[in-house]
């Protein structure tokens, strides 16, 4: 009797670590990027690196990281509309297998309309993956006296199935060590947010 439970008991955890690890490979995928593979980053000044060497900017941080090429396709000042007006001519120029979209913080600083603002970035990931390409969301942070990523990112992410990375901004512009201002990261700043894409770059690709 003892013996039938103790193999019962194995099998069930078994079955549990298997479904855990089934679980740990669920959620959004990207095409697996090839070696030659263009990685576009698209956004504002959190793109471009402001606070840190042009060297040290995210873009190029992840490049090597990644060993890809990674375009920096970031515009210090740029609203969301801005942002959505230039994206096309921008995919047609790199042609990248994906992008990376960074953008909203400057509608939040100049209180634009929470709405529009979602809609741009809907518009954003339609025109992308209309494209053929494949995008990842980089949620950022709404005004507020505790730092946490506005609620349309994730509502975007799950409307388009793509990619999010919700946290890990808002995390770093939360410590003191790891910014340049309020707004920005410093070169240490945006190691950690090189760092995360690239796990999560990793993680999402199709095996």
């Amino acid at each position: 009797m003892y013996r039938r439970l103790l193999v019962a008991l194995l099998f069930a955890g078994l079955f549990l670590t298997a479904l855990a690890l089934s679980g740990c490979d669920r959620g959004p995928k990207i095409a697996r990027l090839e070696p030659d593979a263009v990685i576009l980053a698209f956004g504002d000044s959190l793109t471009y690196g402001t606070g840190a060497p042009r060297d040290q900017s995210y873009p190029a941080q992840l490049a090597t990281r990644l060993h890809l090429q990674v375009v920096n396709a970031g515009i210090p000042g740029e609203v969301s509309a801005k942002g959505l007006a230039r994206l096309a001519e921008t995919l047609a120029k790199h042609r990248p297998a994906l992008v990376i979209l960074c953008h909203g913080g400057n509608d939040f600083l100049r209180r634009r309309n929470s709405a529009q603002t979602k809609e741009n970035l809907r518009q954003m990931v339609s025109l992308i993956k209309g494209s053929g390409m494949d995008v990842i969301l980089v949620g950022v942070p709404q005004l507020g006296l505790l730092l946490s990523p506005a609620p349309l990112y994730a509502e975007v992410a799950e409307e388009f199935g793509v990619p999010i990375e919700e946290e890990t901004l808002s995390e770093v512009l939360s410590e003191r060590d790891l910014k340049s201002d309020q707004i920005h990261p410093n070169a240490q700043g945006y190691a950690v947010l090189a760092e995360a894409f690239a796990h999560l770059i990793e993680k999402s690709q199709d095996r």
